[in-house]
């Protein structure tokens, strides 16, 4: 399972970062998206997947860290947020050069 899990994670990095270097805007939002996938999924794990067990530490052997699962909802709030904020953005430098690159260079 951690196998499973961390072969996941570097596939998603490695996608993410490959997306991040090409020089349209829109595999370049999919790749920032992959890779906050990838650290959300990170963080998860980090937390001791555990069935069956409660989220707080009592008199019991086993327990669930309940840190990781509230900081990934939190990133996924603030990961969609900027999804949409750099997809707006993305659209605007869209309709004010014309072009989708990333370095799009001003008409003379």
């Amino acid at each position: 399972m951690e196998a499973l899990l961390a072969s996941a994670i570097g596939m998603l990095a490695a996608c993410g970062v490959f997306l991040l270097l090409r020089a349209r805007t829109f595999p370049v939002i999919l790749g920032l998206t992959m890779l906050s996938y990838a650290v959300n999924l990170f963080l998860f794990v980090s937390g001791r997947l555990v069935f069956n067990a409660p989220p707080l530490l009592r008199n019991y052997e086993r327990y669930a860290d309940p840190l990781p699962q509230a900081l990934v909802l939190t990133a996924i709030v603030i990961g969609f947020g900027m999804t949409a904020y750099l997809i707006m953005l993305s659209l605007r430098a869209l309709s004010e050069s014309g072009d989708d690159h990333v370095d799009a260079k001003e008409k003379s």
